[in-house]
């Protein structure tokens, strides 16, 4: 149970809504910030304005997926007006606080190690990033299928990256008939690949595996199908970069070039935002139980 326990929801998608539904459960004290447009039932949950001295007492902040941008903003749809977080709202915590989010960018990092506060990165995860690969894939595949005019079976796709979004996008694809090839650089995802039957290759190789390719499916969050890349695939083959902003694609030059490129992150908030927020409010509820315990036996 979380009785007691004082907890701020900052912004979000629909996500959110399963995590409040969640932590009322447990008996959280829950405040929201940023869902005035919420049609929604919020029971049990105190919706307030993102004002200054909102942060104060609170020992749990919970951020959207994404966390906030370069500027501190909070990616908030369900709101009426911006939630920046800047270095004086997370000094009003105390030290004992925790801040959870999807991921972290360097700036969310530096202002909690300035303040002592603890940040902990949902995604980095293994359970959470297993689990958002099966809507990512999904979401993936409608993509796919929206955006060609050919079946996913007998298609000829190439997965790049063989984490855990690739292995499932991968194995998905498989099942579905396509004839996978899937970019990697470690030799034991090479066997790994081999023994499900997907054809792979190193990435260094990536270029002289793009004859006839219907689609790729990028999950490498650096620069990879490059303008090189771009040139030499097929002009109708369709690429879907899910890899966190700004993606691993040159989208400028695929669209100069005639290429269809999309980015799409954060596809399990979209395709599957019910099952996408109970994986994180699981997730969340756990920990917040494992650390209060951990706290008492101290």
């Amino acid at each position: 149970m979380l009785t007691g326990e004082q907890v701020l929801i900052l912004g979000g998608d629909a996500r959110q809504f399963e995590v409040m539904k969640k932590l009322v459960a447990l008996h959280a004290n829950v405040t929201v910030c940023g869902f005035e447009q919420c049609h929604h039932p919020l029971d049990g949950v105190l919706q307030v304005d993102f004002q200054p001295e909102v942060m104060q007492g609170k020992n749990r902040i919970i951020l959207p997926a994404a966390g906030i941008d370069e500027q501190g903003l909070i990616a908030s749809p369900f709101g009426n007006q911006p939630i920046q977080l800047t270095a004086d709202h997370i000094a009003q915590l105390s030290k004992d606080a925790v801040i959870y989010t999807g991921m972290a960018r360097s700036n969310l990092q530096q202002m909690c190690a300035e303040q002592k506060i603890s940040l902990i990165e949902l995604f980095e995860r293994d359970d959470i990033a297993i689990m958002n690969s099966i809507p990512t894939a999904e979401g993936a595949l409608v993509m796919a299928i929206e955006n060609t005019n050919f079946t996913i079976h007998q298609s000829r796709a190439i997965v790049l990256g063989f984490g855990r979004t690739g292995f499932t996008m991968a194995r998905v694809l498989h099942a579905l008939g396509a004839k996978v090839k899937v970019g990697l650089r470690k030799p034991d995802q090479f066997a790994r690949a081999v023994e499900m039957g997907l054809e792979p290759f190193y990435i260094k190789d990536f270029e002289h595996h793009l004859s006839n390719i219907d689609l790729i499916f990028n999950t490498i969050p650096t620069m990879i199908v490059t303008a090189q890349i771009i040139v030499n695939m097929p002009k109708n083959a369709v690429i879907i970069d899910l890899a966190s902003k700004p993606g691993g694609t040159d989208f400028d030059f695929a669209a100069q070039h005639g290429v269809k490129a999309i980015l799409a992150p954060g596809l399990p908030g979209i395709v599957a935002p019910q099952t996408a927020g109970r994986i994180i409010a699981d997730c969340l509820a756990q920990l917040m139980i494992d650390d209060i315990s951990n706290r008492r036996n101290e």
